[in-house]
């Protein structure tokens, strides 16, 4: 893909149409929402990736920042090409700037994937929205920029797949609800789950989004997992396969709760296969066209 297939938008775009959309649709959207209990958890998982899964059978794939193996990750190219492929779910990072803003980025800092310096929350979005972050993963991908929460949405309104969208950090229901309303307004609370590290964003989505699905991020799991999904309304847990490793267990506990397990970030098909062996529902990789041909030779399920 050449340079002129990926144009930088040299001018951000009018929003006042879609803000007005949002503004005017906020209180409708806002006010369609029912208490979030464990039942409402459970439709949720049921929803968002089917029936749970059973040892062996495949697992759904969700493309680490996009498909970040065919573009630069968390761009509008790498977000594209996973929602072209046959993979079910896109994930990636959501960040706020110092003016407010909703960018697509992973890094708190901007050294690494684009040709800017600094923390993201200490540039506003005019300072952002110019920077090349695509350079520094080829010179094809030379003036992509880092996207808005509104480039994405336009993009996967359009598709019929399914996101994870990790808020990175902490997000207050003011913050949110800018977000939640033009899901809404876009019609693709159906098929968007948030995720976060943050027990802060975690409550905070309870109020602003208590009808959207959520799965709790956990590098290490506590006690009783379950127990936590269902604090938090969550329809999952996402944690690390070594904890898995080390308790089985928790996915019959989870599944039994009608709740899903799903691991990050898997990139081998030793890990694939370890995966698979414990009946995970779902996997976060940076390969997902080449977990896909692999689950499809080696897991085509029942």
């Amino acid at each position: 893909m050449t340079t002129a297939q990926v144009p930088a938008r040299a001018t951000p775009r009018p929003r006042s149409g879609r803000r007005a959309l949002i503004s005017a649709t906020a209180t409708i959207a806002l006010a369609l929402v029912l208490v979030v209990d464990h039942d409402a958890a459970t439709v949720h998982a049921a929803n968002m990736w089917g029936t749970l899964r059973e040892p062996g059978q495949p697992a759904f794939i969700a493309g680490h920042r996009g498909d970040r193996a065919s573009a630069p990750e968390n761009t509008v190219p790498a977000i594209q090409a996973a929602l072209d492929s046959s993979m079910e779910f896109v994930e990636l990072d959501v960040q706020k700037t110092l003016d407010g803003e909703a960018v697509i980025i992973h890094d708190d800092t901007l050294e690494r994937t684009t040709n800017g310096s600094g923390l993201v929350a200490e540039r506003t979005w005019a300072e952002l929205r110019g920077l090349d972050a695509g350079s520094w993963y080829g010179s094809a991908w030379a003036g992509t920029g880092i996207p808005h929460f509104d480039d994405f949405i336009d993009v996967f309104q359009i598709s019929r797949k399914k996101a994870l969208v990790e808020l990175k950090g902490i997000w207050t229901v003011d913050e949110l609800e800018p977000l939640v309303s033009e899901i809404y307004a876009a019609g693709v609370q159906d098929r968007l789950v948030f995720a976060s590290f943050e027990i802060g964003t975690l409550h905070h989505l309870l109020d602003a989004a208590p009808n959207l699905p959520r799965v709790v991020l956990r590098r290490e799991l506590p006690l009783d997992p379950v127990r936590l999904a269902t604090y938090y309304g969550a329809a999952a847990v996402m944690t690390r396969l070594a904890e898995i490793r080390e308790r089985p267990e928790v996915v019959d506990a989870m599944h039994e709760a009608g709740l899903g397990i799903m691991l990050y970030t898997l990139n081998s098909e030793e890990r694939w296969s370890e995966a698979l062996s414990y009946g995970v529902d779902g996997i976060v990789t940076d390969e997902p066209s080449a977990l896909d041909g692999w689950l499809a030779e080696t897991a085509p399920g029942t």
